[in-house]
Order: C-alpha cells, then sequence, then structure tokens
C-alpha cells in the first residue's frame, strides 16, 4: 500500500518466492506470510484500518502467519510506541518501538551488524529515520543491536527490523524470513 515493498518484493523473487502485493482482505487470506515494509507508519496504519485488513492480520498472525515489519513496519508490530499512545499499531510484539530514534532522513547511514542466526559475517543495515526497540518482554529475541538499542527482533512467527533490509546486496534476513514462513506450513 506505502513504502519499500517494491524493493521486498525484487528479493523474493531473486530468492524464487512467489510474491503478492496485498491490499485486499482476499488477497491477506491467501498469503503464507507478510511482509510490512518502511514508509510512514501513521499512513501504513490508516491504510490498514482503511482497507479492513488490520483485524484480519492480527488475527491471521496470532493463528501463526508470519509477519516481519522492517523501519515502520517494525514500529506497528509494537504492542507500545514511544510518545505515541494514540497511534495505531498491530501490538503483535511485546515491545516498544522508539519512532526516528536515529536522527532524520539527513542523518540515514549504513553500517555493519552482527546478527544472531545467520553467520559470522556482518549484516549490511542501512537506516533510514529508524527506531530502534526497547522494553522488550520475555518472549522478545533480541538479535541484533546498535550502539546498545535494540534494531532486530523475533517473538515467536514475528520478526521486527529498524533498517532495510531490501536495499542492499545481502539476501540473508530475506531467507531468514522465508524459513520462518516455510516452517510455519509444516
Amino acid at each position: 500500500m506505502q513504502g519499500a515493498f517494491a524493493e521486498h518484493e525484487k528479493v523474493l523473487r531473486q530468492l524464487g518466492v512467489e510474491t503478492m502485493q496485498v491490499r485486499t482482505r482476499e488477497q491477506l487470506a491467501e498469503v503464507d506470510g507478510l511482509i510490512i515494509p518502511g514508509g510512514e507508519s501513521t499512513t501504513i496504519g490508516k491504510l490498514l484500518m482503511a482497507f479492513e485488513l488490520d483485524e484480519l492480520l492480527i488475527a491471521r498472525a496470532r493463528q501463526g502467519m508470519p509477519v516481519w515489519g522492517t523501519c515502520a513496519g517494525m514500529i506497528l508490530m509494537a504492542k507500545r510506541i514511544e510518545g505515541y499512545p494514540e497511534q495505531f499499531r498491530l501490538g503483535l510484539m511485546d515491545m516498544t518501538a522508539v519512532r526516528n530514534a536515529f536522527g532524520r532522513q539527513v542523518d540515514s547511514f549504513e553500517v555493519e551488524l552482527p546478527v544472531i542466526g545467520l553467520d559470522d559475517q556482518p549484516f549490511t543495515a542501512v537506516f533510514i529515520r529508524a527506531p530502534y526497540l526497547k522494553d522488550a518482554g520475555a518472549g522478545v529475541q533480541i538479535l541484533a543491536e546498535y550502539e546498545g538499542k535494540a534494531v532486530l527482533a523475533r517473538q515467536g512467527n514475528c520478526l521486527a527490523t529498524a533498517f532495510h533490509p531490501e536495499l542492499t546486496a545481502d539476501r540473508r534476513l530475506h531467507e531468514y524470513f522465508c524459513g520462518i514462513v516455510n516452517r510455519s506450513k509444516e
């Protein structure tokens, strides 16, 4: 609907994954996993509600459908958003998102991050007006940190990244999410 969905779609196709842009309840009912891209979290939340996808998405995720939120998508995955108690959120992960935590658009940067669960090679993370996570609940596994701030986490079938893995040539996080999706279908 909004955000960097085309870039995720390109990566998934390179991995041989069939993709679908989800804009209707019928399309959401057909997919095995969903990526909520970066963009503007308030706008994405309003669109989810306007297209009546919010409740179905929450229900599907609670039934086990894997969901991955990147940047703005990560904000929507959180139960809490610091400073924005009224902003729509899916509340799928027991954590607090801190919006625009690393500065404005002009403060965007790339950094090499060690990621638990990939391999020994660091992952190039692209941060653009990125959030971070705090106050993670007991069920949330922090997989990567930058400057002591959690920027990649998993809770069950849900994954959240503060950065944009779709903007790099490194496909490992997309492969990791596809593994979650494949295991959920078994």
